[in-house]
């Protein structure tokens, strides 16, 4: 099989910013490979990240309106970034930036209009990679795990640390993946009160102490108890988590504090159930693996029995642009890229749609 060469962009719940990975995809006996060639991260501006945390509000032509500006501004940000490392691309594989996600409303949004990305790059480009699994009665969610299945089999335990925490791994030949809870989203919805993007290696919040009143209003929150398949968005973090921050009269290095331990019980609570008694591997990517304070309290919860693997930054930070350049990929190939089995949905399926620039 040929090596794609795939530039793939992704913008998370957490509202970092726009990462693209410029990556070569190929089959080699029965096993896909990958290299990232070329990357970069392009920082929201404070108003651009507002405008996309606020999209939830926005009326129905508000919604589209940004919905196309916002992907003239992917493609332009792609085409700068080809032009200036003179990449040779055959397609663009954008997951777009998620506004709305209720599935149990059967209903997601991901801003990022594909013509209007493709004309303003210039490039053939594949994105919407949710909304099938959605008409086929899935969650629309989670969708890296493909990408654990067919690039990072080593690992019993694929755990990625965005804006939400969600888990991917093996049973009985079966993937199965799950949004855990909350992970950056509380954390720079705390920090940002201060003026800061991110809590640089949980420093602050190390020098907290749990508020066991908040730590128990956040457990036990209803998500939890529910079975999977199952996701989450923007909207129960605003309704059901930024009540329980707001209502905690407390320092801020306390309720960062909290929140990390928070994080971390809920995580290891889901890979103990899921875990027997022999020595696991447990690979984290994400903006959260490079938090130091939180992967120290998650080992501590783990305990001895997990190796815990954090990777080299490039897989950290660009593990799902790669991941959604894959899934472009196998749409060019159609093959499964969305699965049922994760997502709850009638089938599994090729997701994505193709856009052609005019």
């Amino acid at each position: 099989m040929k090596s794609y060469k795939v530039l793939g962009l992704m913008s998370g719940t957490s509202l970092d910013g726009l990462d693209l990975a410029y990556c070569h995809i190929w089959e080699n006996e029965g096993k896909w490979q990958f290299e990232i060639k070329e990357t970069t991260s392009i920082t929201y501006t404070e108003v651009m990240q507002t405008e996309l945390k606020d999209s939830i509000h926005l009326s129905a032509e508000s919604l589209l309106q940004l919905h196309n500006t916002y992907g003239i501004w992917l493609g332009e940000r792609a085409l700068d970034f080809i032009k200036n490392k003179n990449l040779d691309v055959e397609f663009i594989a954008s997951h777009g930036h998620t506004s709305h996600h209720r599935p149990e409303m059967g209903l997601t949004f991901q801003l990022g209009s594909g013509q209007h990305l493709a004309n303003s790059s210039g490039q053939k480009v594949i994105c919407d990679f949710r909304s099938n699994d959605l008409a086929l009665d899935g969650q629309g969610a989670p969708l890296v795990p493909i990408g654990d299945r067919l690039f990072f089999s080593e690992y019993d335990f694929c755990l990625n640390l965005g804006g939400i925490s969600n888990i991917s791994f093996e049973v009985k030949d079966k993937r199965i993946a799950y949004d855990i809870g909350l992970a950056n989203m509380i954390l720079n919805y705390i920090i940002r009160k201060i003026g800061l993007d991110y809590d640089k290696d949980g420093e602050l919040a190390r020098t907290g102490e749990i508020n066991s009143d908040m730590l128990k209003r956040l457990n036990d929150l209803k998500y939890y108890l529910l079975p999977h398949p199952k996701s989450i968005g923007y909207e129960w973090f605003i309704e059901e988590v930024v009540p329980i921050v707001e209502d905690t009269e407390d320092t801020l290095q306390n309720l960062l504090h909290t929140s990390v331990h928070h994080i971390c019980d809920k995580i290891a609570q889901q890979i103990k159930l899921n875990s027997d008694e022999t020595k696991k591997r447990l690979l984290i990517t994400g903006g959260g693996a490079m938090n130091s304070f939180l992967i120290e309290t998650l080992k501590q919860k783990l305990g001895t029995q997990m190796e815990v693997v954090v990777p080299e930054p490039i897989l950290i930070e660009f593990k799902e642009a790669l991941v959604f350049a894959l899934m472009g990929v196998l749409r060019v190939e159609r093959q499964i890229n969305v699965l049922r089995s994760v997502t709850g949905a009638k089938r599994d399926s090729s997701s994505g749609v193709v856009y052609l620039p005019n």
